[in-house]
């Protein structure tokens, strides 16, 4: 599977641009502000539905214009697919795939797979809990359509119950009953969700881990944690000893939205004692693991994005990254870089067929 050709209109600060892509690597090279990362959050959009770096669509739009269009043709299994994504002012973003309309972007998810290794990943780092439960719950999801739809059915649920907790409190009432079944419906799902996570992590450690020790040459021990109130105890229980909590709160305190993982340098947060390389190695061994264990799962390449990484690592993680990508494991990789001769000289390290594109 590989990407084709893309056509962007009104996308961020491109009018009109049109690429052809290599099947195999495919450099964006040019100074900051030209839209190298942009071209990779176009491709981006096509696997996800959304924007990478910015959750708020309408900001997506060129400035003074009132529509975007990304439009993309892929290879898979020998096929042609052509997807379009599109999004005009005070309407609804809209989906599709070879020119039919997809009622839910959920149904889109993992068709075609897709990694990204950017600066912005430190989010996951600095951020909180929730950012690392979407790192969790995209990669699962790409792989999973029935646990992605017991997520969206798990915060909805969520969302009612909210409300009627704040209900509740405006009106000085409360009723058990509606309560009790919102209890059981978040139960269901969210042992489902939690079993799951619980499974994934298991899985993806240990691979986790070998390319952290590939990267770093061993010299370094660090963990993955998953942290979720149901290793204690059931969801229902945890629902009611926090009923009292949850009325003062006006919103639901416990259940697997709360879940977080744990990143950890010889078990202390690598937040705190993670050198600025540390953290970098750990990044990017969290993505490349994500690269594998999809493409495990799924039997098919993922794209690859590379945004600006080059910029930010030494030459000895650059020299490890281009070891292990440069085998035929790998698919369609995108790479972007402030330095023509940088990409040059390690896209040519790497024995495959390339682009450059200079913008």
């Amino acid at each position: 599977m590989y990407l084709k050709k893309i056509a962007l209109f009104n996308y961020k600060n491109f009018s009109e641009a049109n690429f052809e892509f290599d099947s195999k690597i495919n450099c964006f090279v040019g100074k900051n502000g030209i839209g190298k990362t942009n071209i990779l959050d176009a491709i981006y959009h096509l696997s996800y539905g959304k924007s990478y770096f910015n959750p708020l669509a309408v900001q997506n739009i060129k400035h003074n214009e009132e529509f975007f269009v990304i439009d993309g043709e892929f290879e898979k299994d020998d096929r042609k697919e052509q997807i379009v994504c599109s999004l005009k002012k005070g309407q609804k973003k809209i989906l599709k795939r070879n020119g039919k309309q997809y009622d839910k972007f959920s149904d889109h998810i993992g068709f075609i797979p897709l990694v990204i290794i950017s600066p912005a990943d430190r989010d996951l780092i600095i951020e909180g809990s929730e950012t690392r439960r979407k790192f969790i719950d995209s990669v699962i999801s790409q792989l999973d359509s029935t646990y992605l739809q017991q997520l969206i059915q798990y915060q909805k649920i969520i969302s009612q119950r909210n409300a009627l907790l704040k209900y509740f409190a405006i009106n000085h009432v409360f009723e058990n009953t509606t309560l009790l079944i919102y209890n059981e419906q978040l139960h269901g799902l969210g042992h489902a969700i939690f079993e799951k996570r619980k499974q994934f992590l298991e899985d993806f450690v240990p691979i986790f881990n070998k390319h952290h020790q590939a990267i770093t040459g061993n010299e370094e021990t660090v963990q993955l944690v998953y942290e979720s109130q149901l290793h204690e105890k059931e969801l229902m229980t945890l629902l009611e000893e926090n009923l009292a909590k949850d009325r003062i709160m006006h919103y639901t305190t416990t259940g697997i939205h709360k879940d977080d993982l744990s990143f950890e340098i010889d078990h202390h947060p690598i937040k705190k004692f993670g050198s600025q390389g540390q953290q970098k190695s750990f990044l990017i061994a969290l993505k490349l693991a994500q690269f594998e264990f999809v493409k495990k799962q799924s039997r098919q390449n993922p794209i690859l994005l590379f945004d600006d990484i080059f910029d930010k690592l030494d030459e000895t993680r650059v020299g490890k990254i281009i070891e292990m990508v440069n085998n035929d494991d790998f698919g369609q990789l995108f790479i972007s870089d402030t330095h023509p001769e940088r990409t040059e000289s390690v896209i040519k390290s790497m024995h495959q067929s390339f682009k450059i594109f200079n913008l």
